[in-house]
């Protein structure tokens, strides 16, 4: 990090040339699910490893920012068994090759990070490799996939404008830039027309067998059971493990694509997926560990690295049908950083949130001030207060509560940085 620099700087050119010294590992992989979006992407990633390993399959999985440790963007695939974080040693080694490989020529810390992926996967065997575009797809680093065994495009709404451009249609052309000719595409649930007219004719032009949710397969809830349909039968599975009701779409779209990459899908893998499926840091819920004595007693711990204002709008959602089932007083504990739109993050919850605490990211340069970020939620129409850490908020909410009447219900994100931290703090790093 000290080395390189920290910023985006969207090409192939370097990678392709690094690629090509260490013998283009990318092109020797086992069959890869390439998954690009806004929203969701992480969470279906998360899905389709579940699904694999529930049939017994060995899944390398790729995902980014990590939380707390660099190695957590790295799950290496294990025969019969859940894949395993990549041993520390291991990934250094990895990184001293891709060193001496570049010879001090311009690169990007995630170009350098990418490059660990391909060396990684294609050095262990696995059945498959599920892989999370960083930014944007047409020029991220990962997309040197020249044959994946399906592209999947997930939720798209704004985000990182400056790089991807400020309407929906120019993110998801973007986005649309992993599907290859001919290759199988999945795309999940949009909630916008514009940017899913621009996936499914950038898939007709491409002559991409194509599935898009709502038309091709579907979910939704029925009875508290997951009623998953597509062309080749119907499901009926437990809700997924994950909260938040646009759990259901991320779930059907993992299941259509792990399909659509070749791979038999039973009702019993699926089944087993919906119940052991994990994916820290988004609507995580802390039962134990060190921060949880500065809360109120009884008190809800929800994490949730959500940043832009389609993730406000889904996590509120859930945070709303949590509070009809068992009605809590709610209060946000949010740090974002100055690449965000807080206003449009605040703006989903507002009527929900009793109040809301801003607190700085820690080490992190492009933190928005507490106080600019409690002007953003209060505008929102949201009471808010700058803090100076998570651990005074929580000291604050407590000093709050209100004997005998419910504990309240608190959510700390608005970044994945701020959500590492907590976790990091908290004793409870992603394994």
């Amino acid at each position: 990090m000290g080395l390189h620099p920290k910023g985006y700087d969207l090409s192939l050119d370097r990678i392709t040339r690094l690629l090509d010294i260490l013998g283009n590992p990318q092109n020797k992989l086992p069959p890869v699910i390439h998954v690009a979006g806004t929203n969701g992407k992480g969470s279906v990633t998360a899905f389709c490893r579940a699904l694999l390993e529930a049939g017994g399959y060995s899944v390398h999985v790729h995902t980014s920012p990590h939380l707390v440790n660099w190695h957590e963007r790295y799950r290496i695939g294990v025969n019969g068994s859940r894949g395993e974080l990549v041993d520390d040693a291991v990934f250094a080694e990895v990184l001293r090759r891709i060193a001496d490989a570049n010879g001090g020529e311009k690169i990007t810390v995630f170009e350098i990070l990418t490059a660990a992926t391909f060396i990684l996967f294609a050095e262990h065997p696995a059945d498959a490799a599920v892989i999370e575009v960083g930014l944007g797809g047409r020029f991220d680093a990962t997309n040197v996939i020249s044959e994946p065994a399906v592209s999947v495009i997930m939720p798209i709404s704004l985000d990182h404008q400056p790089y991807l451009g400020d309407r929906v249609e120019l993110i998801a052309a973007e986005k649309a830039g992993i599907m290859k000719a001919g290759r199988p595409v999945v795309i999940g649930h949009q909630d916008h027309d514009a940017a899913l007219d621009v996936l499914v004719s950038t898939a007709e032009r491409l002559r991409c067998p194509t599935a898009v949710f709502g038309q091709d397969f579907s979910a939704h809830e029925e009875y508290g059971r997951l009623v998953y349909q597509d062309e080749f039968g119907l499901g009926d599975l437990p809700l997924p493990r994950l909260p938040g009701r646009h759990q259901y779409a991320n779930a059907a779209a993992a299941i259509r694509a792990v399909k659509a990459a070749g791979f038999v899908v039973t009702e019993t893998m699926m089944e087993k997926a919906m119940i052991s499926v994990e994916w820290p840091g988004r609507l995580q819920r802390l039962t134990e560990g060190e921060l949880l004595p500065y809360a109120p007693e009884g008190a809800e711990i929800w994490v949730d690295g959500g940043h832009n204002p389609g993730a406000g709008e889904v996590i509120a959602e859930a945070m709303a049908s949590f509070e009809e089932r068992q009605p809590r007083p709610l209060f946000l504990i949010i740090g974002m950083i100055n690449t965000k739109d807080p206003l449009g993050y605040f703006k989903a919850f507002t009527g929900l949130a009793e109040k809301v605490y801003c607190v700085p990211i820690r080490g992190s340069e492009a933190m928005i001030d507490p106080v600019i970020l409690a002007n953003s939620a209060y505008d929102a129409g949201l009471v808010a207060e700058p803090m100076l850490t998570v651990r005074q908020a929580l000291d604050e909410i407590r000093e709050l509560a209100v004997p005998n009447m419910p504990a309240p219900r608190i959510l700390i994100g608005g970044s994945l940085y701020l959500v590492g931290d907590v976790l990091a703090d908290n004793g409870t790093p992603p394994k």
